[in-house]
């Protein structure tokens, strides 16, 4: 259809903003900026032509109106097809299933397990994306049921003895067919898979674990509902001054979270309300501590937080406890200079305020960092097609590879917004896709994440299975005026994700139980947060912050303003997220506690925070981390720990250097959870992987420190 469209001429110019027109294979990288009758015409790459505008407002002519359902895959041209993938999931488990117990069986054990679960992932990855981000019901409903019935066919698994005993005795005698030390470490995290099951006890102690994790995952759900319920007082408790800052129902004054605004006394009232103790959520924390306990016990464990770190890079809890203790102890003096540059910037807005407490931190640290950054001006400098171009030359430097815009088919994506990306290394071709869902939408997750989708493994005849996965931020739309505008710490956002897809894709392991990101969970984190000391740096910045109308590079005073503000206030950043990791270690330690589980956090707070306790509250009741990272809140910082002797060691002289790059990819990307984590680093970095080696890593990384 041919739409006649009868315009002025001054508006003809209007229409063309931002659209990228296909020219055969290629597109016409030419870019008409328009503002208040200005004009600049100034040329981008292909890539940075496609993300400076949005994916459906592309001239896409095709001949071809066929729907190529869900990331190509033609069983969901409609949401039925999670049916028909589930009931072929079974069956092909069940035969998989089979061939491991057949004394008939011709390859590895590993191989047959691997292939199980690519067999269920392949249903399982898909459908939780699927059910998280797609705005249509049918298609979540549809996946969801998918999930749950992938799920019953796992724990049906998990119990089946002679499955068990099957990797077990391959472990333990040797398999039919010479393996190596990766497949062996490969089935032995199969092997601890079954006993976190508790398939190797009697049948009395397997029930009860059974059953201590479903009472377990009924707990948290209601944990988590209750540490974001908002908390309902008396107005009598509220100065009349203050309530018309809040939400009223009758009589009562309703506080939904920490206050952030320049009102002291406001700050200070909606922190003691919002975190003030609840008998039924400390009852559901109780009770879920008790029975993770019992749970580890039963397994063999000492303590939950010995389960939880078993085959982590951490290894135990003492080694845990010691890194935190270590960098806790050496930054205090940072920490006790932080505030008090903070308390001298609460003195220039009041100098009668009391002293800093808590509630003051946030405010406070948003007012520095103000100081120093003024998002407004640098957002010009950052359209997201720069961004993106400013990664790809980050990766063709480091690696070889290219990010090449794809043209998506009808029906392959769940939203019109979406681009598809192709990885391609000068030498080895395609190694993957990444799908980018990259702006803001209504019922849309509000979370910046990475999700797997389809794990690369080697196949049977040789070739490889290649990774898909998707990358979704929440960025503000292209205006007609502009592309996609990002602030520095999207630009972070945007690197640290993208760390996540590029470990994806050049982690090119034999198997896929241990692609890219499915390693321990404080090892996952490493390759986004060494992107961030990528993003962080001058010398990199500096190949792509540019000015969207005119092309400047950022002045050099804003670019080494910025690169120093992301470090403002690090140090009693860290002693904060010390202070929750400790927290979670205890918790997870030995049970009975010493006393209620506020008793514990006040001890703990007083002894190893520079900011003591406040009286009468209960900010672990808000700590909804500790149902999804149980004695493992520990891990963002270890993950900084050894980005940060990552980069130190090989990339702090030359951020954009092809060898180390080619090193790093080789000896840490390419094994994926293959490799255990602490054996890798160490033969990567050349030194002993301890906490004090950790611990200093964190420290020198806070020498440049900004002094604000």
């Amino acid at each position: 259809m041919v739409t006649k469209v009868i315009l002025k001429k001054r508006q003809l110019v209007v229409l063309l903003v931002i659209m990228a027109f296909p020219v055969g294979n290629k597109a016409l990288n030419l870019k008409l900026s328009i503002s208040k009758g200005y004009r600049c015409v100034s040329t981008w790459s292909p890539l940075a032509t496609a993300f400076n505008a949005r994916p459906g407002q592309k001239l896409n002519i095709s001949f071809s109106k066929e729907n190529k359902g869900l990331f190509g895959l033609k069983e969901l041209r409609t949401y039925d097809g999670f049916h028909l993938m589930k009931e072929s999931v079974i069956i092909a488990s069940s035969e998989l299933v089979s061939e491991a117990l057949s004394p008939k069986r011709s390859r590895k054990m590993v191989d047959v397990f691997d292939e199980l679960s690519n067999t269920l992932c392949s249903v399982a990855d898909l459908a939780e994306f699927v059910r998280i981000a797609h705005p249509d019901r049918m298609f979540t409903s549809a996946a969801e049921e998918a999930c749950i019935a992938v799920s019953y066919e796992v724990e049906k698994l998990n119990t089946n003895k002679d499955l068990y005993m099957s990797v077990k005795n391959v472990l333990e005698n040797g398999d039919i067919i010479p393996t190596n030390t990766v497949d062996d470490h490969v089935a032995s995290l199969f092997l601890f898979d079954f006993e976190q099951s508790g398939i190797h006890l009697s049948d009395d102690r397997r029930n009860e674990v059974v059953a201590l994790n479903d009472y377990i995952l009924q707990l948290g759900q209601r944990f988590m509902a209750g540490a974001s319920t908002s908390r309902e007082v008396s107005n009598d408790l509220v100065p009349q001054n203050l309530r018309h800052l809040f939400n009223t129902d009758g009589n009562n004054t309703i506080v939904n979270g920490l206050f952030g605004d320049s009102i002291e006394s406001a700050r200070e009232i909606a922190y003691k309300i919002f975190l003030s103790p609840d008998p039924s959520q400390e009852q559901l924390l109780d009770h879920i501590l008790a029975s993770r306990f019992r749970l580890a016990q039963l397994c063999g464990f000492p303590t939950y937080s010995h389960k939880a770190l078993k085959s982590s890079l951490a290894e135990n809890p003492s080694n845990v406890w010691n890194f935190l203790v270590e960098v806790n102890e050496k930054i205090r003096p940072k920490v006790r200079s932080d505030y008090e540059k903070m308390f001298q910037i609460k003195k220039e807005e009041d100098p009668l305020c009391k002293p800093l407490a808590s509630w003051d931190v946030p405010y406070i640290t948003n007012i520095a960092k103000k100081g120093w950054l003024k998002n407004s001006e640098y957002t010009a400098y950052f359209p997201l097609g720069s961004c993106m171009e400013g990664l790809n030359k980050l990766l063709q430097s480091l690696y070889g590879i290219s990010l090449i815009n794809e043209t998506i088919e009808p029906g392959e994506t769940w939203d019109s917004d979406i681009y598809k990306l192709a990885v391609i290394h000068e030498k080895e071709g395609f190694l993957g896709n990444i799908y980018c869902d990259f702006y803001e939408r209504s019922n849309k997750p509000n979370q910046d994440c990475h999700f797997t989708v389809q794990g690369g493994r080697r196949l049977a005849d040789g070739s490889y299975q290649n990774p898909i996965v998707v990358v979704m931020l929440n960025l503000p739309l292209p205006r007609w005026t502009n592309p996609c505008l990002l602030s520095p710490s999207m630009v972070d956002n945007l690197f640290h994700e993208m760390g996540h897809a590029m470990h994806s894709m050049l982690g090119r392991t034999e198997f896929q139980h241990v692609s890219g990101t499915r390693c321990t969970t404080d090892f996952a984190e490493v390759p986004s947060v060494l992107m961030e000391y990528f993003a962080s740096d001058p010398r990199v910045v500096r190949t792509f912050a540019k000015h969207y109308k005119t092309g400047e590079p950022m002045p050099e005073d804003m670019l080494q303003r910025m690169c120093q503000a992301k470090n403002i206030f690090q140090p009693s950043e860290i002693q904060v997220q010390i202070f929750y990791s400790l927290l979670d270690q205890v918790y997870h330690g030995e049970y009975p506690l010493s006393g209620t589980t506020t008793e514990v956090l006040a001890a703990l707070q007083n002894e190893h925070c520079d900011l003591h306790y406040v009286p009468n509250t209960a900010w672990q009741l808000r700590f909804s981390h500790l149902i999804g990272y149980g004695a493992k809140y520990y891990s963002y910082l270890m993950s900084k720990a050894v980005a940060s002797s990552i980069w130190q060691t090989m990339f702090s002289k030359d951020p954009l250097s092809r060898i180390q790059g080619e090193r790093y990819r080789t000896e840490c990307l390419a094994h994926g959870g293959g490799k255990p984590p602490k054996e890798l680093l160490q033969d990567m970095l050349q030194i002993p992987v301890t906490p004090q080696s950790m611990a200093s890593a964190i420290i020198n990384n806070l020498e440049d420190c900004p002094i604000v």
